[in-house]
C-alpha cells in the first residue's frame, strides 16, 4: 500500500475537486469512489434491479459486471460511462445502492486494490472509516448545506438534466440523510480526520489547506 489521502464528506463539499488538485499537486494518483457507486448503480437499473430487490438478485446480477477507474474516467464492462453516470438518476441510485451490503461487498476490494502499490488521493463518503482506515492522511470535507446545493446547481444547470436551486438543496438534504443513516459504513467523520468547512473556501484555498495540514 502506498500513501493514501482519504478524504470523506457529504454530497457537494467539494470532494472531487479538491482530490483531482491535490493529487495533481503532489503527483499522486487520484480515486472517486463516488464514480464507482454510480457505474454500479447505472448497471443494475439498466438490469432491472429496484432499490427494494433482494441480496441475493443485487449480488448475482454483480457477477457479471466489471469496474475500473483509470486517469480519471470511469469504466463499466470496458465501456467509459463517465458521462452517463452524471445525471440526477444515476447519482439518486447511487446513494441508495450504496447503502446495500452487496454493493459495498463488491466494491470495497476493487478500491482497496487502486490503492495497492500507488500514492493515491481517495475521496468518498467511507474512505477514513472503512476503506483505509490506515490512511497516512485523512481529511472531513465539509460545507453548509445551502452552498453545497448552490454547487450543485451550478454543476448541473448547462447538463441534459439540468435541475432548480430547490430540487439541488432537496438532493443534497435527502443523500445527507441517506449517507448518514445507513446502517453499513454511514457517512460520519473519523476522529483522526482534519476537519475543514469549504463553505466560503475556493478549491484552491482549500488545497493549501490540506497540503500547509500535512506539512507538504
Amino acid at each position: 500500500m502506498g500513501k493514501v489521502i482519504a478524504i470523506d464528506g457529504p454530497s457537494g463539499a467539494g470532494k472531487g475537486t479538491v482530490a483531482r488538485m491535490l493529487a495533481r499537486r503532489l503527483g499522486f494518483e487520484y480515486l472517486d469512489t463516488g464514480a464507482l457507486y454510480r457505474a454500479v448503480a447505472l448497471y443494475l437499473v439498466q438490469k432491472g434491479i429496484g432499490p427494494d430487490e433482494s441480496d441475493e438478485n443485487i449480488l448475482e446480477t454483480l457477477k457479471s459486471v466489471s469496474v475500473d477507474f483509470k486517469d480519471g474516467r470511469v469504466y463499466l464492462n470496458g465501456r467509459d460511462v463517465s458521462a452517463e453516470i452524471r445525471t440526477k438518476e444515476a447519482g439518486h441510485y447511487s446513494s441508495v445502492f450504496s447503502a446495500r451490503k452487496p454493493v459495498r461487498d463488491f466494491l470495497f476490494p476493487i478500491q482497496r486494490k487502486l490503492g495497492e502499490g500507488h500514492n493515491l488521493v481517495a475521496e468518498g463518503r467511507d474512505m477514513t472509516t472503512v476503506v483505509f482506515p490506515g490512511a497516512w492522511e485523512k481529511i472531513y470535507l465539509d460545507a453548509s448545506a445551502k452552498e453545497r446545493a448552490r454547487r450543485r446547481y451550478e454543476q448541473m444547470k448547462d447538463s441534459p438534466n439540468p435541475m432548480t436551486e430547490a430540487d439541488a438543496l432537496e438532493d443534497v438534504l435527502k443523500r445527507d440523510r441517506r449517507d448518514s443513516s445507513r446502517e453499513i459504513a454511514p457517512l460520519s467523520k473519523s476522529p483522526d480526520a482534519i476537519y475543514i468547512d469549504s463553505t466560503s473556501l475556493s478549491p484552491e484555498e482549500v488545497v493549501e489547506k490540506i497540503l500547509k495540514a500535512i506539512g507538504d
